[in-house]
């Protein structure tokens, strides 16, 4: 084989289930020509993949551009239809399965998994060259035919499972909501001890109150801050300061952390312990937080005054629909009526619309 009319990438040779595999360092600015994806006019039964959520590809894209010295992408998989050619770089020891993988030229290399990331690379590499120059891992399978190819997407997508997102907001160092979430866990005595920081639920006997996605979602409310928005301290500090008055003007938070009331008796019982809770005083401080701190710190103290059971009707068709806690969005908009409404707030005109609905 004449390496003129062939790829050829440094590349690691092992076996998957007694078939020959290869992982090879591509340059990026090769993923686009030698990687063909389906057509989407293929009827599915012909075709390996899924068809392509073109969606999905800017935010893949300006994730590729905006961090282009601090990105990280895992490995296409793909098949190849061609015989090919790997030559160890020893015949001894380590080295029989470490040397250069030779594709021919001519060959249909069709993607398994990864058909989002090359259509990204391609976007993101029109705008800067300069990605082209880096590298990405490529597991090559040798073609078997379709019926093969369709059963490896089946099973590289079989066990895939999405990150909760209170675990996706404790990692990411990108977003600046999440770090806002990390700070108020810090800064709120409450929600330090009592925030679930990988679950986005929590199981019935857990320890917890709180997640940490919901203190984000909440948090994210309470400033009106949209994705990518920049934070600064001072609107953290104000974030804190409400959260910890909040916090201080709820009996039974302060119990559960003082252990005198087991926090699976709260959530059972009340509705105060529950996400759809946060998130309407998160709404309601978006208005609040407008007015001076001593203003809306002694608003906050009717909150000590309100029933927050589960047994309380009013909270039925707000909080809860038909007995079991709701967090749509129209609940968290009847449940911060129903508490600004016992703090003595105006509601506004479009939550006096949804307060005539449920009428």
């Amino acid at each position: 084989m004449n390496s003129q009319f062939s790829h050829t990438f440094p590349a690691a040779r092992g076996v998957q289930a007694g078939r020959p595999c290869y992982i090879a360092m591509c340059p990026m600015r090769l993923i686009p020509k030698i990687f063909v994806f389906d057509e989407e006019e293929v009827p599915p039964e012909l075709r390996a993949q899924r068809t392509l959520n073109r969606a999905r590809i800017p935010e893949i894209a300006s994730y590729l551009i905006d961090n282009n010295r601090d990105y990280t992408l895992s490995a296409i998989t793909a098949s190849i239809n061609a015989q090919v050619r790997f030559e160890p770089s020893s015949d001894t020891g380590i080295g029989q399965n470490l040397g250069s993988l030779s594709i021919p030229m001519d060959a249909q290399i069709l993607i398994n998994d990864g058909q989002h990331r090359r259509r990204a690379i391609e976007s993101a590499i029109e705008e800067n060259p300069e990605l082209g120059y880096d590298n990405i891992p490529v597991l090559f399978f040798i073609d078997e035919g379709l019926e093969r190819s369709q059963q490896m997407f089946a099973d590289l997508n079989k066990h895939a499972v999405r990150p909760s997102d209170s675990i996706s907001t404790l990692y990411d160092r990108r977003d600046s909501i999440a770090e806002l979430a990390r700070s108020m866990v810090r800064d709120v005595e409450a929600f330090s001890r009592l925030t679930e920081l990988e679950r986005s639920s929590i199981s019935n006997r857990s320890s917890k109150l709180f997640t940490l996605s919901a203190i984000k979602n909440a948090t994210k409310a309470l400033l009106a801050k949209g994705k990518g928005d920049p934070i600064d301290d001072h609107e953290a500090a104000l974030a804190a300061a409400y959260w910890n008055t909040v916090a201080e003007n709820m009996p039974d938070w302060q119990q559960a952390l003082t252990k005198k009331i087991a926090t699976w008796e709260l959530r059972e019982q009340y509705i105060h312990s529950h996400g759809v809770m946060l998130q309407a005083m998160g709404n309601i401080g978006v208005d609040l937080l407008l007015r001076p701190k001593s203003q809306w710190s002694e608003i906050l103290k009717g909150l000590g005054k309100i029933d927050w059971a589960r047994a309380n009707q009013n909270w039925e068709g707000r909080a809860m629909q038909h007995g079991r806690i709701s967090k749509t969005t129209h609940s968290v908009m009847l449940t911060g009526n129903y508490i600004k409404l016992q703090l003595g707030l105006p509601l506004s005109a479009s939550e006096q619309e949804y307060e005539d609905n449920l009428k």
